[in-house]
């Protein structure tokens, strides 16, 4: 049953080969389903650094949330928020105190609804900001790289 082979003899299979032409189209499918999908998905954005400046807002923000006001009203910003007077009064004290608790490579705008202390926001530069609500009105941090 079977045929006979000379003793030390392997029995051949026959051997499947691909022919060079189906790989040659197989990787070049490949490469143009890559360059499609590239399209496709596009590139990553440049990482401009606006959520690291939003979390620069948010920090000067809170500490001058919580803080005591110098003369009166509930914290440091409900007192410059309270009136044109007060804030007047408090605009050198607040842009000496924002410039301290922020790293010296950024620049600053707080913004009140009766004026604003800081520097100009310049056009096309990532900015980040912060808004903190109080009983006398909105105050907005914006801060930027120098």
């Amino acid at each position: 049953m079977g045929e006979e082979r000379a003793p030390g003899v392997r029995r051949q299979f026959p051997r499947a080969q691909l022919s060079l032409s189906v790989v040659e189209a197989g990787v070049g499918a490949v490469l143009v389903l890559a360059v499609a999908m590239g399209f496709a998905l596009g590139v990553p954005s440049a990482i401009d650094g606006s959520a690291q400046l939003d979390l620069y807002a948010e920090d000067a923000a809170t500490v001058l949330a919580g803080e005591p006001p110098r003369h009166n009203g509930a914290t440091r910003l409900s007192e410059v928020v309270r009136s044109l007077d007060a804030f007047e009064r408090e605009r050198g004290a607040l842009r000496r105190r924002v410039e301290r608790i922020l790293p010296d490579n950024l620049m600053f705008r707080v913004r009140t609804p009766h004026g604003a202390v800081g520097f100009r926001k310049p056009a096309g530069a990532a900015v980040g900001s912060a808004t903190v609500s109080t009983a006398h009105g909105d105050v907005t941090i914006w801060v930027w790289y120098a």
